[in-house]
């Protein structure tokens, strides 16, 4: 059977999170039915990451596995059709090799976070940043942030229902930066590594807020990253504004197109 790789792009907010579930709307479900529109039988895809309710996809990438040799240009388009009219797209489509997977062979995955600094509620943006009413110290932010980069027990950042196997992971980057954006200010958080423990960036997002605040100072995020405890944790921040940016793999199967 011809195996896909599918770049999936999603608005989360009408969603219960990526994963299919029997009875609320998933985006994997959403894809999967749409794949039955185009060869009536169960169809299962894997994904490189599972994304909570909320939480948006920019470059979320599956695979699924077809009986017909599809032409990837048309199966994109075809699955384009037939989503509509979910806030899913597939913005690119590569057959692969049967042995590659959308979540075993990558090898990154980027997330980014959008805080919208400003007292006026969001209109435009509603569901796409976590709006804050006050200015935060961005340059405080970032320093903390590389307090936590590194290999590290990510205890005090992990949910408590996280099913890993171990707290014990790399963060490669977290920057924190900020961005002119029509709406208002913007801070950033460009966040990756090759896997996240559950609710990691959110519970990264939520206690760094704090510093910018100036509630918390960079020395509070290094000792609640040493106390390994998750009663150490700040806040963990809404899922709006966390968006899942793109997945890397050693060789991209997306380059050809």
């Amino acid at each position: 059977m011809p195996r896909y790789a599918l770049k999936v792009e999603y608005n989360g907010a009408p969603f219960a999170g990526w994963q299919r579930q029997a009875d609320q709307p998933s985006v994997q479900g959403a894809i999967e039915d749409a794949l039955a529109r185009l060869e009536p039988r169960a169809h299962t895809i894997a994904a490189a990451g599972r994304t909570d309710t909320g939480v948006h996809g920019l470059g979320q990438v599956a695979h699924c596995d077809m009986v017909k040799d599809w032409d990837p240009f048309r199966l994109s388009e075809a699955l384009n059709h037939h989503l509509k009219p979910h806030p899913v797209a597939i913005v690119a489509c590569a057959q692969v090799s049967d042995d590659w997977h959308a979540r075993f062979s990558a090898t990154e995955r980027r997330y980014m976070f959008r805080i919208l600094m400003r007292r006026a509620p969001v209109t435009h943006l509603r569901g796409l940043v976590w709006r804050v009413n006050n200015p935060l110290d961005v340059a405080a932010m970032h320093d903390a942030a590389q307090r936590l980069v590194g290999h590290h027990d990510f205890t005090t950042f992990r949910s408590s229902i996280c099913q890993a196997a171990s707290p014990v992971k790399t963060l490669d980057r977290l920057n924190v930066t900020l961005e002119q954006g029509v709406h208002g200010p913007e801070v950033r958080f460009d966040v990756r590594a090759r896997s996240f423990l559950h609710n990691q960036v959110r519970s990264f997002v939520g206690t760094l807020e704090r510093v910018g605040a100036g509630a918390w100072t960079a020395q509070d995020v290094s000792d609640a990253l040493a106390a390994r405890e998750r009663a150490a944790c700040g806040p963990v921040c809404p899922p709006d504004g966390l968006y899942l940016a793109g997945v890397g793999y050693d060789e991209d199967p997306f380059a050809a197109g």
